[in-house]
């Protein structure tokens, strides 16, 4: 859910319509093409036709997370409510669970209203309508860019923003003090609104006291750290370098590719086979490829991490290496950086196909 919801701050910002101008040919197709060759090679060897390639989730869902959703859509919450705490203190694993089970609630919350008259004090119900609240936001504000967008949806967006703050501070009042997930719930709000970064400073110390190696809301702060949001280039690669070095083996590595990514998205005139093979780059690659081997392949943020791979293997010319990581993702894409194109199955279809037959033909 937080995609749907990044999504659409990127179409009030502008910086989705310029992402798309640019990268209309799928991202990875300038200056370098996969051929219809390259996409049989791929097919022959294993790999997902581009139709069967699932655009939604960036891995697939669990057989517990199929049956608590569908319960969950047949109105029985105490399904949904038994999958959501089963997380424990798992925070990357709890804020995902209450972000599947917001998308549901903001499309019909009966369910959700029946939860929270059973339970009015039950933290992660009070957490799913937080959530949902942004979500409902979005959906009235609508998915069309500003010029497409009445004054009357701007209006009611921001009054429903504003009014899911509300929803948040709850939240974190009936949570668990050791609980850092209604605090990261309200990061995409603190984009929304443009929260200052005094503000936003303010809302990482409270997400940093209770736990300071969640990837979930590292990769949240980079956003707002971002020049496209609240902050530069330098802020944002100052935060992910920082955030990388202060907790090894945590898979924070991935912070770094994703500030470089969020460079090169917004240098038109940068030539990726060049930018990516720059020696901090190859290094960040690297340390990821580390962190990756020594993570428990159980660990569902391993995924996001194999994806960024991916990309910079293929833009560094170690196709073998990036082979390695398509494998492992194949069929669910739902995930960055394919999903940072107007065609996520073009870009990651064009970087797959090229690296599968470059590998076999290096071999």
């Amino acid at each position: 859910m937080l995609g749907l919801i990044i999504f659409g701050i990127l179409l009030i910002s502008g910086a989705y319509k310029l992402l798309r101008a640019r990268k209309a040919d799928g991202g990875a197709g300038r200056r370098r093409w996969a051929s219809r060759a390259d996409g049989l090679a791929a097919v022959a060897l294993g790999f997902a036709p581009a139709e069967r390639l699932d655009t939604d989730n960036g891995s697939p869902l669990l057989p517990a997370d199929t049956a608590a959703l569908a319960a969950v859509r047949a109105g029985d919450w105490q399904a949904g409510a038994a999958w959501a705490d089963a997380a424990g203190q798992n925070w990357d694993e709890r804020i995902r669970r209450v972000r599947e089970l917001a998308e549901p609630a903001a499309e019909d919350d009966a369910w959700l209203l029946a939860w929270r008259a059973a339970r009015p004090q039950d933290p992660t119900a009070a957490a799913v309508h937080a959530d949902a609240s942004v979500l409902v936001a979005w959906n009235v504000r609508g998915s069309l860019s500003a010029k497409n967008t009445t004054q009357e949806q701007f209006r009611n967006f921001h009054r429903l923003i504003a009014a899911s703050q509300e929803a948040m501070h709850e939240a974190q009042r009936l949570a668990d003090p050791a609980d850092p997930v209604p605090y990261m719930l309200e990061q995409p709000v603190a984009m929304a609104l443009g929260y200052s970064h005094e503000r936003y400073g303010q809302l990482w110390a409270q997400i940093v006291e209770r736990d300071p190696k969640v990837l979930a809301a590292h990769t949240g702060a980079l956003q707002y750290w971002c020049r496209k949001w609240r902050g530069s280039h330098e802020e944002a690669e100052a935060f992910a370098r920082r955030s990388a070095a202060g907790a090894p083996g945590e898979l924070l590595s991935l912070l770094p590719l994703y500030a470089y990514l969020e460079y090169e998205m917004s240098e038109s005139e940068l030539d990726p086979s060049v930018y990516y093979k720059r020696p901090e780059i190859v290094a960040a690659t690297d340390a990821a490829l580390a962190d990756v081997a020594a993570a428990d392949p159980a660990d569902r943020r391993v995924t996001r991490v194999r994806h960024m791979l991916a990309w910079n293997l293929y833009w560094q010319d170690r196709y073998t290496e990036a082979v390695e990581q398509f494998r492992a993702v194949d069929g669910h894409i739902g995930a960055t950086p394919w999903t940072y194109a107007a065609d996520a199955k073009a870009r990651y279809v064009q970087a797959r196909d090229f690296s599968v037959r470059r590998a076999v033909t290096q071999k």
